[in-house]
């Protein structure tokens, strides 16, 4: 998961990351309302939401690829491991990312 500051930042970083085939898919998801702690400072912003469908073996490429492409300061990059799915789309995303 990786939260951008607008569409145009989403797309930028899906396109990064799909493009280097570190990613099956990513779904954009826009008008996330993200409140959290910055500087000290209690802080709100409306975000876009990238999940990406990637393998653990591309985790650090693609954390290496957001940072690198990304306008926050400090991005978030969370992966979450898949603890089950439809075997026919697991594979597809290991194959996408070969």
């Amino acid at each position: 998961m990786v939260t951008c500051s607008s569409r145009a930042e989403a797309r930028k970083l899906a396109k990064a990351v799909l493009t280097k085939k570190l990613a099956a898919c990513v779904n954009v998801l826009d008008g996330v309302e993200s409140h959290y702690w910055w500087q000290g400072k209690l802080e709100e912003a409306r975000e876009c939401l990238l999940l990406i469908k990637t393998t653990k073996a591309k985790a650090d490429a693609v954390t290496q690829a957001i940072r690198s492409a990304h306008s926050y300061e400090v991005p978030e990059v969370i992966f979450l491991p898949i603890v089950q799915g439809e075997g026919k789309y697991l594979k597809w995303i290991r194959v996408s990312v070969r």
